[in-house]
Parts: C-alpha cells; structure tokens; sequence
C-alpha cells in the first residue's frame, strides 16, 4: 500500500489538497475526523475540556502515534491519503504499515492560514489571533514542524485556490 501523510499547519490547504486527491479517485483519510470522532464520545467534552487539549491528554494516555493507530482503522486500497499527521512518531506508524510512505507538507503564511480559519467558520476557529497563535503553537509542540521540514514534496500555497489545485493535482497524478 502506498500511504500518502499531508502536514500542514492549520489552515494552509490540507482540506483543498484532499478535495483535489478525491477527485483523481484517491481515498482518504482525516485524522481531524478520528479526533473529533472520539472527543464528540469522550466525557471531555461534557467537562468543557477543548479538542485540541483533548488530543493533547489521548497523545499522553496512550501514546504518540494514537491519532495515526485510530486512523489507521479507515485505510484501505492500493494508495491512500491520510490528512493531519501531526508528528514523526504518526509518519513512523504509517511506515510500520507500509514501506512506501510518502510524507507532502503544504505551507501558508500566518496571516493566510488565520483568514482561512476565520471564513471557515467550524468550531475550531480560532476566536483571536492570540488564540490562532497558541494553536499553532501546541501543534509545533506536537512535532508538526518536523514533519513538514521532512517533506518530501513541499507546495507552497501562497497564490489563488486554482492554482493551488492544478499544482496539488499535478503532484498526485506524478504518482500514478
């Protein structure tokens, strides 16, 4: 099985990425979705305890790779691109699963990635930019920035939504 891991900091075109990935025929994953998933059962959520720091408290329980090991449970097929991947230690359980990883990062600037958010609009939207700043800081403490630098193909989003998709639809038909 070929595994494609997307990184990228919140905001920086993960989900557009995945949307062009589906229309080539490439199924997915959202580690988000796995997240979301077991926090909307957790009895966190009835606490009041947030879903970052929820997938933060899951990462010290049981482990680093945990969001990688729930999301694994969704793969199937030949290729399969999973969205989200937030540290080494998640690459590394893909990698235990399959010798053909392939790890695509996806940059925005800050401001970029904070009004994305923002029009967005779910519930993880950052309310501030002290708040956007203080998510992206526990996601860095995660080890996402790591992934990203270890990129093996790197798509700078910094121009218009179609140009970002012919690129992110040029990467993955390379693959074919």
């Amino acid at each position: 099985m070929r595994i494609i891991v997307v990184a990228g900091m919140p905001g920086a075109g993960k989900e557009e990425f995945l949307s062009v990935a589906d229309s080539v025929g490439i199924p997915s994953a959202r580690m988000g979705d796995a997240v979301r998933d077991f926090y909307s059962r957790s009895s966190e959520r009835e606490a009041g305890i947030g879903i970052g720091e929820f997938a933060s408290a899951e990462r010290t329980r049981f482990g680093k790779n945990i969001w990688a090991q729930r999301t694994m449970e969704r793969m199937s097929g030949e290729t399969f691109l999973i969205d989200g991947c937030r540290s080494m230690d998640e690459v590394r359980s893909f990698r235990e699963l399959s010798g053909d990883v392939l790890i695509i990062g996806i940059h925005s600037s800050p401001a970029q990635r904070y009004e994305r958010l923002v029009k967005r609009g779910r519930e993880d939207a950052p309310g501030s930019l002290d708040e956007f700043n203080t998510r992206d800081t526990r996601e860095i403490s995660w080890g996402l920035a790591e992934v990203i630098a270890l990129s093996d193909v790197m798509i700078i989003n910094a121009s218009g939504l179609d140009e970002f998709r012919s690129a992110s639809e040029k990467i993955l038909r390379g693959m074919e």
